[in-house]
Formats: C-alpha cells, sequence, structure tokens
C-alpha cells in the first residue's frame, strides 16, 4: 500500500476495523490537588519486563490527561466483567466519576476496591501521536486480587467477557516468533 492509498483511510473504517482487536478496560486514576481524577482507557499494555514499563493512549482533547500528567503519577485499575457500568461512569463528561465508586488511597492514585488488578506507575515518557499521546509508565508497585475472574473485554464497540483456557494451554507470548 502506498502513502496516497493510506490518506484515504476515514476514522470510521479505521475504528471498526480495529474494533475487531479484543481489549482490556481499565480505569487509569490519579491524585490531582482538586481531588481525585480518573478515566476509562482500553490501550494499556505492556511495553517492557525489564525494566518494568507499560503504555496507555489518552485523546489529546482528553480534559483528565492534563490533571494526570500534572500529578506525575497514576494508578491503573484492571476491570473484570461486571465493571461495566464503572467503565461508562469514567467516560462520561460533566459528572463526578468517583459517585458511588468506593476505593482507597495508594500512593499513585486512588485504587478503585472492586479492581481485579492494580498497577502504579510514575510517568516516564510522553509520545506524540496523531490525535492521542503515547504515555508510558514507570510500574513502581503492582497487585492482583486473587481468586478467578473473567476480565472486562471491548470489542466492536460493545463490552462483553472472555472464558480462560485451562491453565497448561500454551500462550502466543510462550511460542518463538
Amino acid at each position: 500500500m502506498n502513502n496516497e492509498t493510506d490518506l484515504r483511510i476515514n476514522s470510521e473504517t479505521f475504528r471498526r476495523a480495529l474494533g475487531h482487536l479484543p481489549t482490556g478496560v481499565t480505569v487509569v486514576t490519579a491524585h490531582h490537588r482538586d481531588g481525585p481524577v480518573g478515566m476509562s482507557s482500553n490501550s494499556v499494555t505492556s511495553v517492557s519486563l525489564d525494566p518494568p514499563l507499560i503504555l496507555f493512549c489518552p485523546a489529546k482533547s482528553s480534559t483528565t490527561w492534563p490533571k494526570i500528567h500534572e500529578a506525575g503519577s497514576f494508578c491503573v485499575n484492571v476491570f473484570a466483567s461486571h465493571h461495566e457500568e464503572a467503565s461508562r461512569q469514567f467516560s462520561r463528561v460533566g459528572v463526578d466519576r468517583f459517585a458511588g465508586v468506593s476505593w482507597h488511597d495508594r500512593a499513585t492514585g486512588p485504587a478503585l476496591d472492586d479492581a481485579v488488578a492494580w498497577i502504579e506507575c510514575t510517568i516516564d515518557a510522553e509520545h506524540d501521536a496523531g490525535d492521542h499521546l503515547i504515555v508510558v509508565g514507570a510500574v513502581q508497585h503492582l497487585e492482583v486480587r486473587p481468586g478467578e475472574v473473567e476480565p472486562l473485554v471491548f470489542f466492536r464497540g460493545r463490552y462483553g467477557s472472555f472464558a480462560a483456557e485451562p491453565e497448561n494451554v500454551t500462550s502466543p507470548g510462550d511460542r518463538e516468533s
């Protein structure tokens, strides 16, 4: 494909095609001088094991990202299948996103009590990427809630879940590329 063809891809077609890639659902939170802030994000992924780094991609139009940036650290709250409504709440504009949500303090940001994992990070780098930013977080601490849970998954513009295979199945990361 040449660059001329690439320019004809419209945002609706792009969104629909990439919507076929299932993603996990998280809420990224931080302590801001005006109080707790948080936003839903399905763009969180691992970057490096050594050192441990993750990334997420807030929109440049986000009004929450500047507050998280100012805080300098953030907590990624990983959601399970029963968190759909909470995810929607943290996506809304002009509402108290923490209303009715129980949370506790962590060094990097509010930890939502009902999350299944918490990944605490300091901001390591920020890169321009079209209408979004790529934020790299240096993982400072993490914790996983014990027990089996089904993750909340976003796929083709809808929420759903995923039932994992038994543990003895080889994952794509275990095979050579």
